[in-house]
């Protein structure tokens, strides 16, 4: 294998593949495209690549059968699937799946840096930690995970508390502020739920692990972010829900007692 390359973008309209590689280039990223999943397989054979973006609707291969493969290959580059059809059915199957993240098309082009430099980040955090990785993204006993993107815990009056995960914060590197939804709003899973901002000034959707009401929002969490950064799994949790369907909702995500290589795939109406 080649020399390693910062990003390879994966999708069967070239105006896509322009429109990323404009704004990449223009942030000084070296990037490859391919114009299919299959392409896709062929580049990730002769180069490595820090960040792979990869649409999920391509006809030859789509980007759950790319990521399949390259789960099966052993690739460990962060991979995020991107769709037009933006729902959540499709964001948690692909966080089921093994993707890093999951964006909706069309996305402006802060969305597009934001995702890139949450995955660069982790990236070479996966790097310089490999052999420690338990402890640079732990899971945490009676906690279930939506990827590494969000988490969520059950309560014995039936109320739900959910959070952001503490791998997602580390690899935003420095917060400036944190946007929450008001009491009595209805927030769907896998759709966003909160906003980071970094110091960089890009704006990082939260998505949401568990469908339900908002009963209580974290004030002290969003007044005093530094919560968040220093305790994600406890003191800087974000809001505390009424679940609409807590049992379909914990299905679709990935339990402290799952093998790290496994992730439930619970599917209900999904589009690809």
């Amino acid at each position: 294998m080649n020399s390693g390359r910062d990003i390879l973008v994966i999708d069967d309209e070239p105006v896509v593949l322009q429109g990323v590689a404009r704004i990449c280039r223009d942030e000084g990223l070296s990037i490859e495209t391919a114009g299919g999943g299959v392409a896709g397989l062929q580049r990730l054979g002769q180069h490595a690549y820090r960040l792979i973006l990869c649409d999920i609707m391509m006809e030859d291969l789509d980007g759950f059968g790319f990521l399949a493969e390259c789960r099966r290959r052993g690739c460990r580059s962060p991979i995020v699937l991107a769709s037009g059809y933006a729902t959540g059915e499709n964001a948690i199957r692909s966080l089921q799946c093994g993707a890093f993240d999951y964006m909706a098309k069309p996305f402006t082009a802060d969305e597009l840096l934001a995702v890139i430099r949450r995955a660069l980040n982790y990236s070479a955090l996966l790097a310089e930690h490999l052999e420690a990785w338990p402890t640079i993204a732990p899971r945490t006993a009676n906690i279930h995970h939506l990827g590494r993107v969000s988490w969520a815990t059950s309560k014995p009056e039936g109320t739900v508390v959910i959070g952001v995960d503490g791998l997602f914060v580390k690899t935003i590197q420095g917060l400036r502020s944190v946007e929450l939804a008001p009491v009595g709003a209805h927030l769907v899973q896998g759709m966003g739920c909160a906003t980071i901002v970094s110091t960089d000034g890009l704006a990082h959707s939260v998505m949401c692990p568990v469908s339900g009401q908002v009963l209580q929002a974290h004030a002290e969490a969003a007044a005093d972010f530094s919560m968040i950064g220093k305790d994600p799994f406890g003191a800087g949790w974000l809001y505390r829900l009424l679940p609409s369907d807590l049992e379909y909702s914990f299905r679709c995500l990935t339990s402290p007692s799952d093998p790290p290589d496994q992730r439930p795939v619970h599917q209900k109406g999904v589009t690809s």
